[in-house]
């Protein structure tokens, strides 16, 4: 049996699997256990996506408490504007309006802080939000 294809095999799969994955673009740093839901849509787009991340931290020593997490570092509430400014202004100008925020919360944050970050996201002009769920029974 002739091996000599054999380098032109391996290089062919691995072209493809660079070519297929998509790198993960932040490290989680927040427990997410993300609620069920009875009625849930994929996101079509998911490059006009940005997420925010809810929950309490990986690191304990960090707390027990609720933190947002935005990118790759935790965030205040009042940093949500800017954030979303940022966003915006690294998108092409004609896929700005397309823009959609998921929020991404741990099912034990409470309502008040999700209600909070809905008013920052109003006041940034951000009002295609969506929630992450996990499909029910």
């Amino acid at each position: 049996m002739s091996t000599t294809s054999m380098p032109d095999i391996v290089f062919a799969i691995l072209f493809f699997f660079m070519v297929t994955t998509t790198m993960r673009s932040e490290t989680l740093m927040v427990k997410v256990h993300i609620p069920t839901a009875s009625e849930v849509q994929k996101l079509e787009k998911k490059s006009l996506v940005t997420y925010i991340n809810i929950g309490p931290p990986m690191d304990v020593r960090l707390g027990t408490g609720t933190q947002m997490q935005l990118n790759d570092r935790f965030a205040q509430v009042s940093e949500i504007q800017d954030y979303i400014a940022q966003e915006k202004a690294s998108m092409n100008e004609a896929d700005q309006p397309l823009m959609t925020v998921s929020i991404k919360a741990d099912e034990d944050t409470r309502m008040q802080y999700i209600t909070d970050v809905k008013q920052a996201l109003r006041q940034a002009y951000a009002l295609k939000i969506s929630y992450s769920a996990r499909r029910g029974d």
